[in-house]
């Protein structure tokens, strides 16, 4: 008896599996895209005037990809669907309704190859892609969301609709046996959702049947919408995954320590302060005075790092000074110190200034500033 429901029981959990779509895929880490529940802003929540360039501003992972007249704000929101607590909010600041030929508004996960292997890309063993998300904005709009394989030059890609309410999109993509990802650190898959774009990317035919090489004219639909049509557009979305197969499966939350240690591979900032009290002369670490005008100062990351990292700053050194001996010793630069850096978790940074003494152990604080941070970045 016991045997015949032991039987029983592996047969309703496989059933349960099925349903879930974890016949193509793990039941666990099946999501590919990190941060995909908005949770982590290590940059900060808020940032404006955002059109003229690329670049990572609020929730981590989550790149903008820009080339318009317009102008927007971009935003981590305490709102979203039934079981999310955040999401991305853009707005648009400034229209832009006379759109040029090589215009882009695209927001994006940039993906490593070696996360992407379970696709079995470029064999005869392929597996479909599922794209997954919610989403909701002012009012109705139709937008593209694209797959762009970065070592191949293919792509393909599939519309979407908004809606004044949250509405989960799920799209599947076929399965591609041609061109691999590499098997490394490096950019190997885009997801971009397109949100504007000139006549260079929408003029031809919208590849969303198979995957093929890329013709920048049939990316995105000539009959979606501009975000930048309006200063009333917003755009919010929030639970977006990526992973193997045909079924768009139950959103896969981790936990917040777990999502900002996959955000911390890619970038690690220290020790952002208030710049009063306890923290206005927040030490960031401690070292020793090489000679008389630099110092080096070990710092350990949190985690191992995708590459050898650069160093970010305010850009203005006078936010940081080294403690030595009971006085405060101003800078005049900080670098992070040579390569190979991304092996290990020890990162030594080089401080320059004058005045110091050979073989004095020296702090590196926060020169009583409202806006110092020290930061890693080995983004894609």
């Amino acid at each position: 008896m016991s045997r015949a429901r032991d039987i029983a029981d592996l047969s309703s959990v496989s059933a349960r599996l099925d349903t879930l779509g974890a016949s193509e895929g793990a039941l666990s880490n099946r999501n590919i895209i990190i941060n995909g529940a908005m949770k982590v802003a290590q940059r900060g929540t808020s940032s404006t005037g955002l059109g003229a360039s690329d670049g990572y501003f609020t929730c981590d992972r989550w790149n903008m990809g820009l080339s318009t007249a317009g102008r927007l704000t971009m935003t981590q929101e305490s709102d979203g669907p039934d079981g999310f607590a955040n999401s991305i909010k853009l707005a648009c600041t400034t229209a832009d309704t006379s759109i040029a030929a090589t215009e882009v508004g695209i927001l994006r996960q940039l993906i490593e190859g070696q996360d992407l292997q379970r696709f079995a890309k470029g064999t005869t063993s392929a597996k479909e892609f599922t794209v997954s998300f919610y989403v909701k904005g002012n009012a109705a709009a139709t937008y593209t969301a694209e797959l762009f394989d970065n070592d191949n030059s293919r792509q393909i890609s599939k519309t979407f609709s908004v809606t004044t309410s949250w509405t989960r999109v799920a799209l599947t993509y076929p399965a591609d046996t041609t061109g691999a990802f590499d098997d490394d650190a490096n950019l190997s898959l885009y997801l971009q959702i397109w949100l504007h774009a000139g006549s260079n990317f929408t003029s031809g035919t919208l590849n969303s049947t198979s995957w093929a090489a890329n013709t920048n004219a049939n990316r995105v639909s000539s009959s979606g919408s501009s975000f930048f049509d309006s200063t009333s557009r917003t755009f919010f979305i929030t639970g977006v995954q990526l992973e193997v197969g045909s079924e768009a499966t139950p959103f896969e939350h981790r936990t917040f320590g777990d999502e900002l240690a996959k955000c911390q591979r890619y970038y690690t900032r220290f020790f952002e302060t208030g710049g009063s009290g306890s923290n206005a002369y927040l030490r960031y670490g401690y070292g020793t005075c090489e000679n008389t005008t630099r110092a080096e100062i070990p710092i350990n990351s949190h985690t191992v790092m995708r590459a050898d990292p650069t160093l970010e700053t305010t850009g203005t050194f006078s936010n940081y000074a080294l403690w030595q001996r009971g006085s405060i010793v101003a800078l005049t630069n900080l670098t992070v110190e040579g390569s190979g850096h991304s092996n290990g978790q020890l990162f030594t940074l080089t401080a320059v200034a004058s005045g110091l003494n050979a073989g004095d152990c020296v702090g590196l604080l926060n020169n009583n500033s409202t806006t110092a941070f020290l930061a890693f970045d080995a983004e894609l």
